[in-house]
């Protein structure tokens, strides 16, 4: 059997996790994973980049190899900062 543990948490909270309950008798723990598990999810969508984000990145990668870069100081420079 897993290890079992209470956690404190604001009323407002615990308003929220029972209205994110799918069904009256679901438990906090099923609530709880289930958001960890949405915001994987998510995060693992937003890490897949598409072609054209990946092409760019190339090309700057290519430019910083060529040299085709501008400092700071440069840039400041250039603006008149």
């Amino acid at each position: 059997m897993s290890e079992i543990t209470t956690i404190q948490i604001q009323k407002s909270l615990k308003r929220e996790l029972d209205s994110l309950r799918e069904y009256k008798r679901e438990t906090y723990a099923d609530v709880i994973k289930k958001l960890i598990e949405r915001f994987k999810e998510q995060e693992e969508s937003e890490l897949e980049l598409s072609e054209e984000a990946l092409k760019a990145i190339k090309e700057a990668r290519e430019d910083v190899r060529k040299g085709k870069v501008y400092s700071t100081e440069q840039i400041k420079e250039t603006l008149g900062l």
